[in-house]
C-alpha cells in the first residue's frame, strides 16, 4: 500500500480494550444492585484472581501504584531506607519509594536487555537497603532466581512490579507467586482492565491483612460490611490509612475480563509471532528476545530500530508510522533522565548506558486482543515501507 493510501486509512490506535456485551451486562448488574463501591464483587474478584495465579492471598486496589505503595508500607519501609529498582520503568515504581522519604536506588538494564541487571542489583546493596523492586518489562519475567538469591543473601524483601505481567510464567510458576508481594495493574491499556485498578498477591496472611487495612483508611477488617445486614456501624481505626479501595463497578468488569485472560493472551501471542516472522526479514528492526523458560504476557511488543540499517532515528520512525495511520508508544523514558531524579537524587544522563541505548531505539507497536489480522498487516506493511524508503 502506498504511503498516501495508508494515510487515508483509519488511524490504528496503540491500544483498544476488548470490552464486549458480557462486561457491559456485569457492570449494569452492579449499577442496578445499588451497591457501587467496595463490596461483594471486589471480594469475588480477589478470590478469582488468587485462584488464577495460584497465590495464597490477593488484595484489590484502586491502582497498581496504590498496590506498590502499600506493599512497601506493609514491609515497613521508613524514611532513610533504600529500595533498589530499575531505571527502565514507569514513574510509579520510583515515586512510591519517595512517598516514605526513602531513597530509590536506580540500576541499569542488562546488556542488550530491557530487564534489570542482577549484577548491578548486587553492587547497589548497602546497609540501608530494605527491598528490591524488579520490573517484569513488557510482560516477560526478569531473572527472578538471581533476584531472589540476592534478596536471601542480604535479607531483603522482593516486591515485584508486575504491571505488565498478566499472565506470565517464570519457569513453572506464575508471576504472582514468586516474591514477597507482587503488584499487578488493570489500567485501561493492560491485558486485563478495570479502567483503573490494581491487585497485590502474597503468600503472607500478615502482609495481606496489613495492605487490606491500609487500603481503606486504616479501618479494622471488613469495614465495608458496616452498610450491610451482617455489618455494624462501629469500627476502629488501627493505622494511618489511605483511600485506595477498588469499587464493585470496576470489579465486575475485572471478573469478566479475567475469565477471558487466557484467550486474550493467545490472541496477543499470535500477533507477536506474526510480528516476529515479518520483522526478522528486515535489518531495520530487531525483534524482542524471549528466554525459553518464561511465558511472555505480550502486554507490549517492543521492537528496536537498527540505526546502522536506516538513515532515520527512532523518533522519525514513530513520525513515519503516525503518517501512515499507525499509533505507537515508547516504554520507557528511564527515570534517571527525568528532572525529579536529577535535581533531587543527583542522577544524570550517561549514568546508565544500557537503559539509555534501549530507550533511544525502542518502539512499542500496537498489540491487543481486539486487533484484526488486517490491523497487524497494516503495521507490518508500514514498517516494510519505512525500511525500503529509508534504508541506508
Amino acid at each position: 500500500m502506498a504511503a498516501t493510501a495508508m494515510q487515508a486509512a483509519r488511524f490504528l490506535p496503540f491500544h483498544r480494550a476488548m470490552i464486549e456485551e458480557e462486561e457491559m451486562r456485569a457492570v449494569l448488574e452492579v449499577l442496578q444492585s445499588g451497591w457501587l463501591t467496595t463490596g461483594p464483587r471486589v471480594r469475588e474478584f480477589e478470590a478469582a484472581f488468587r485462584s488464577y495465579v495460584g497465590a495464597s492471598h490477593a488484595v484489590a486496589f484502586s491502582s497498581c501504584t496504590a498496590a506498590l505503595h502499600l506493599a512497601l508500607a506493609a514491609i515497613g519501609i521508613q524514611e532513610g531506607d533504600e529500595v533498589i529498582l530499575p531505571t527502565m520503568t514507569f514513574a510509579a515504581t520510583g515515586e512510591v519509594v519517595l512517598y516514605f522519604k526513602a531513597k530509590p536506588v536506580l540500576v541499569d538494564c542488562g546488556k542488550g536487555s530491557f530487564h534489570v541487571d542482577p549484577e548491578d542489583i548486587a553492587k547497589a546493596v548497602t546497609s540501608r537497603t530494605r527491598a528490591i523492586v524488579p520490573v517484569h518489562y513488557a510482560g516477560y519475567p526478569c531473572d527472578m532466581d538471581a533476584v531472589l538469591a540476592i534478596a536471601r543473601q542480604h535479607r531483603l524483601r522482593v516486591i515485584e512490579d508486575a504491571a505488565h505481567a498478566l499472565p506470565s510464567r517464570y519457569k513453572d510458576r506464575m508471576v504472582g507467586t514468586l516474591g514477597d508481594i507482587t503488584c499487578f495493574s488493570f489500567y485501561a491499556t493492560k491485558t486485563v482492565t478495570t479502567g483503573e485498578g490494581g491487585m497485590a498477591t502474597t503468600g503472607s496472611p500478615e502482609l495481606a491483612e496489613a495492605m487490606r487495612i491500609l487500603s481503606l483508611h486504616g479501618i479494622s477488617k471488613d469495614a465495608w460490611k458496616r452498610y450491610t445486614a451482617e455489618g455494624s456501624w462501629r469500627y476502629d481505626i488501627l493505622e494511618t490509612g489511605y483511600k485506595y479501595n477498588l469499587t464493585d463497578i470496576q470489579a465486575a468488569l475485572g471478573i469478566v475480563q479475567l475469565k477471558k485472560c487466557h484467550d486474550m493472551w493467545v490472541r496477543r501471542a499470535a500477533l507477536a509471532d506474526r510480528y516476529n516472522q515479518a520483522l526478522t526479514e528486515l535489518d531495520a528492526f530487531d525483534v524482542p528476545h524471549v528466554p525459553d523458560n518464561v511465558q511472555h504476557a505480550w502486554h507490549l511488543y517492543v521492537t528496536e530500530v537498527n540505526s546502522s540499517a536506516l538513515r532515520i532515528d527512532r523518533n522519525r520512525v514513530i513520525e513515519e508510522l503516525k503518517n501512515r495511520g499507525i499509533g505507537t508508544s515508547v516504554h520507557f523514558i528511564p527515570l534517571h533522565l527525568h528532572t525529579l531524579y536529577q535535581k533531587r537524587l543527583g542522577y544524570g544522563a550517561g549514568q546508565f548506558p544500557s537503559a539509555e541505548e534501549r530507550f533511544e531505539r525502542a518502539i512499542s507497536l500496537p498489540i491487543y486482543s481486539a486487533m484484526t489480522d488486517e490491523d497487524a498487516g497494516r503495521v507490518i506493511e508500514a514498517l516494510h515501507d519505512i525500511a525500503r524508503e529509508f534504508q541506508r
